[in-house]
């Protein structure tokens, strides 16, 4: 199913009786009914359970990913989702809005781990040419040094080199991702990173 995702409500259909709790136990009991229908392959049933739930599932999908045009590729892999597995929805287990928005939520993280992968891999390619002194560096501190002394040297650095370098080679978070973090300019990062790893290799007596 071909599905184009321009949220279309906020909840619940208003034209729907709502008054307190006995409304919204109606209106989850109709969700039920549409996945139900849905499992059984009515597509006009799923056509409103998508009205119905569409804006919610696009709001928790961009909350985590801040991005309009991921939130909305996710939402219709949510839906796509939805739609083949609405089956195993057991409604014992939750309600459907519960279901899918813990599906969205899930879908979500792992666009950000999908991302943030493609962009660490595309960033340590970039640079790979403009810090290869850098890189041969620190190698040379991994290969000579323990923890100990590793740590003694990076006392020796200031707080911002300290911390650049802490994120970048311990945290494993891109350059990017720690200018990021520290709110800094990226230049200003790559340069205090590199400036740390000098000053460790010269703390430390290691030969570049």
């Amino acid at each position: 199913m071909n599905i184009s995702v321009v949220p279309t409500g906020s909840g619940p259909d208003p034209s729907r009786p709502s008054t307190g709790p006995t409304g919204r136990e109606a209106d989850a009991a109709h969700l039920v009914e549409l996945m139900a229908r849905s499992a059984r392959g009515h597509e006009d049933a799923f056509a409103e359970l998508y009205d119905l739930t569409s804006a919610r599932i696009y709001g928790t999908v961009l909350r985590v990913l801040r991005s309009a045009d991921h939130a909305a590729e996710v939402t219709q892999e949510v839906f796509v989702e939805v739609w083949r597995q609405s089956a195993r929805y057991a409604p014992e287990k939750g309600s459907v809005l519960g279901w899918m928005t813990t599906m969205a939520h899930r879908r979500a993280v792992d666009r950000v781990r999908s991302v943030t992968s493609e962009v660490a891999r595309d960033e340590r390619y970039a640079v790979a040419g403009a810090d290869r002194e850098v890189d041969h560096v620190w190698e040379g501190v991994e290969q000579k040094l323990d923890v100990e002394r590793v740590r003694k040297g990076m006392a020796s650095l200031t707080a911002i080199q300290r911390e650049a370098l802490t994120l970048a080679y311990f945290g494993g978070y891109t350059q990017s991702q720690v200018a990021s973090l520290l709110k800094l300019p990226l230049g200003t990062v790559k340069t205090r990173i590199r400036d740390g790893l000098i000053g460790l290799r010269d703390a430390l007596g290691v030969e570049a």
